[in-house]
């Protein structure tokens, strides 16, 4: 069993509309409701992929109502997700069809207590005893400690189990310090954690600051990857345009896939690129077009390359 973790989950709600412009009322053309938050997008992905996950984290509210009811819905995942008093957020994505252009709303999440914390933590522990690997993914809700992440990856390494963190910001800088498996930055956050704004550099320093592995998402150009095996850089066969939402959590869907399966780095990653360019080309994030991952996974470039010391 996988675990993801999520503690802020959100529902993910996504509005197409013709043309999106400032001041103007806009007729939606259609609407997708779905689970969300960076972890539940991991899980489904990975349930798509064949694997059983259990998704942990807090939900609330009538809209944490909802989102527990999809989730029931989706083969493969199991809801661990603990109640809690405050209501669960909701993130908007607005999709313009005419530039294929996304622009995204993302509500801050519900003030989690003490107790409610304290009660995440216990169930944490017992949720980790049966998984092979664990992701941390995501922001954190108000209420919950900065070095929450960096807490809970000492916990899944005093259980031996391999966890994967994929956040920002001082979570992020702290998480890294605890010595995570690997860490999945985007350029912007890898950058901010590093102050350098080559990828190269950036990637190897994170490296050094306790990051086992550093695999950073370049965007449209793919994957960066410094692991105690090698380096490498994954690159998909063209740009692919779309709704990039989620793309990132389909790459940590991919790398923990790869990790349980004990697939070679350069397999994982050429997975981890696919599987983004297949989820941008879908209308909401937790998906991805098996026809086009199916096409892209034996045409991404993965090359080895030069240290920048």
């Amino acid at each position: 069993m996988i675990l993801t973790v999520t503690l802020n989950t959100a529902l993910d709600i996504t509005y197409r509309v013709r043309s999106l412009r400032p001041h103007a009322s806009h007729r939606v053309s259609d609407v997708i409701e779905r689970p969300g938050g960076k972890g539940v997008n991991v899980a489904r992905v990975l349930a798509a992929l064949g694997h059983e996950v259990t998704v942990t984290g807090f939900a609330g509210g009538a809209t944490g109502q909802v989102l527990r009811e999809h989730l029931s819905a989706t083969p493969g995942v199991t809801d661990a997700l603990l109640p809690v008093a405050g209501a669960t957020r909701r993130t908007i994505a607005v999709v313009d069809d005419l530039s294929g252009e996304t622009t995204q709303l993302n509500e801050p999440g519900p003030q989690i207590s003490p107790t409610e914390w304290g009660l995440f933590l216990d169930r944490y522990e017992e949720l980790l005893a049966p998984a092979s690997a664990v992701a941390l993914s995501g922001s954190l809700p108000p209420g919950v400690p900065v070095g929450a992440y960096a807490g809970l990856i000492r916990t899944a390494r005093a259980f031996g189990v391999p966890v994967l963190l994929d956040t920002s910001g001082e979570p992020l800088r702290r998480g890294v310090a605890a010595r995570p498996d690997i860490i999945k930055p985007n350029s912007d956050e890898l950058a901010e954690l590093t102050g350098s704004h080559d990828p190269l550099r950036a990637t190897q320093d994170a490296r050094r600051r306790g990051a086992h592995t550093v695999v950073a998402s370049l965007g449209h150009e793919g994957l960066l990857a410094v692991t105690p095996e090698g380096r490498w850089r994954a690159t998909p066969p063209a740009r692919i345009h779309g709704n990039p939402t989620g793309a990132g959590d389909s790459a940590v869907a991919a790398l923990l896939s790869g990790l349980v399966e004990q697939l070679p780095w350069p397999d994982r990653l050429a997975r981890a690129v696919a599987l983004s360019a297949a989820t941008v080309r879908t209308p909401a994030a937790g998906e991805f077009d098996l026809a086009a991952y199916e096409e892209l996974v034996g045409r991404v470039a993965v090359t080895g390359v030069v240290s920048a010391a």
